[in-house]
């Protein structure tokens, strides 16, 4: 399932900015709305907890990767602004569902004492997926000029095949614990909401206007723009399974914090770079700190009853999308008077994030769920 993810959104990240400037003519204005809309769905993630009522955790992950290959395929069908906005919300719909299952169904199905190096694992397949999709575009997209039409369409098909497979292929498995049916938001998973509410936010920096910076002010290509993805992909590959190790090794706290003194490093050099090797050099890094945030589902799997996982996912989602909705469009607009503003406050994004990983404790667990909290009362030896 993590590789007909990968292979069917990839694909369309990867086209579309370029689609979006040459294709339909968007500018900053249009490309924020669009990207805000496309988080509508993350927002109301919340609402996945009432779809279980009448069917299973896994079919709806399979059912909303079906919606991300039929949003996908049709993109290049509807050249306009509110043709790609249509087309984004039924894409979006998809992946947001998908998301939300997924991180659900890892922290239920993984051991505690694994789960890290496991989620690195699954990140390394997601990332050989996204290999595929920007090696394919990368190698043919001059070659055979190809449209945008045609290569939408491709990517859409080959996910609903993968989803059609996997329908018919992937056991039911029964998660160890019954999952609670209705939403919770409980005071003393605050930290996990409040670093999931940043991170909502530092993610949109990233995803939105580091890529638009990449061909609105240095001029990248598609191919181009292949070629940072795939190295990106191979970062994944290589070292998302030591991350995750890692991370099981030293504690979430500590890798939480290397992130986050990192980003502010990256986005204050986003502010200022005018290189576009430097330029591209930053998006790399950028994108590497993304395996790191296997730390706060972990943080999440240890401090949580083990029945709120799944609506907590959904609430999770609901709380990292409030951002996401607003940001886009609204930075959308700061973009156009000073790009570099919509980096520096990116760059006080990142530093609070950092203030609270360092809220975390070295050794969370139920009762123990931030710094300053007292620890559960230590237990008799036997």
């Amino acid at each position: 399932m993590a590789a007909a993810n990968q292979l069917g959104f990839a694909s369309w990240w990867n086209l579309l900015n370029n689609f979006a400037i040459n294709e339909v003519g968007y500018t900053g204005r249009e490309i924020g709305i669009q990207q805000s809309i496309r988080e509508i769905p993350g927002f109301l993630a919340f609402t996945a907890v009432f779809v279980l009522l009448i069917m299973r955790e896994q079919t709806l992950a399979l059912l909303a990767l079906l919606f991300l290959g039929v949003g996908v395929g049709i993109t290049g069908l509807l050249p306009s602004v509110y043709g790609l906005y249509f087309t984004t919300i039924i894409m979006s719909i998809g992946f947001h569902y998908y998301e939300t299952t997924n991180q659900s169904l890892s922290l239920q199905w993984l051991p505690k004492e694994t789960a890290p190096a496991q989620m690195g694992k699954i990140l390394s397949v997601a990332a050989m997926a996204q290999l595929v999709a920007y090696g394919v575009i990368f190698v043919t997209w001059k070659s055979f000029h190809l449209s945008f039409e045609l290569v939408f369409g491709i990517a859409g098909v080959m996910t609903v095949v993968m989803v059609i497979i996997l329908a018919f292929t992937f056991p039911q498995f029964e998660a160890p614990h019954p999952q609670r049916k209705t939403l919770v938001l409980r005071s003393r998973y605050w930290l996990y909401y409040a670093l999931t509410f940043m991170g909502g936010a530092r993610r949109q920096i990233f995803t939105v206007f580091a890529g638009f910076m990449m061909v609105e002010k240095f001029g990248y290509d598609v191919h181009e723009i292949s070629a940072l993805f795939i190295i990106n992909c191979l970062f994944n590959m290589v070292c998302a399974p030591y991350i995750g190790k890692f991370i099981g090794r030293f504690g979430e706290r500590r890798m939480l914090t290397i992130e986050y003194i990192g980003l502010v490093l990256v986005f204050l050099s986003y502010a200022l770079v005018s290189n576009p090797w430097v330029a591209a050099g930053l998006y790399v890094i950028d994108h590497a700190f993304f395996a790191m945030a296997i730390a706060m589902k972990t943080y999440f799997q240890k401090i949580a009853d083990p029945r709120d996982i799944a609506p907590t996912a959904g609430v999770a989602f609901t709380i990292n999308h409030i951002a996401a909705v607003v940001i886009p469009a609204a930075f959308g607009l700061i973009w156009l008077v000073n790009p570099s503003a919509v980096f520096y406050i990116g760059a006080a994004m990142a530093f609070g994030s950092l203030v609270l990983a360092r809220m975390v404790p070295p050794n969370p667990v139920e009762g123990n769920e931030w710094v300053g909290k007292n620890s559960p009362a230590p237990q008799a030896a036997e």
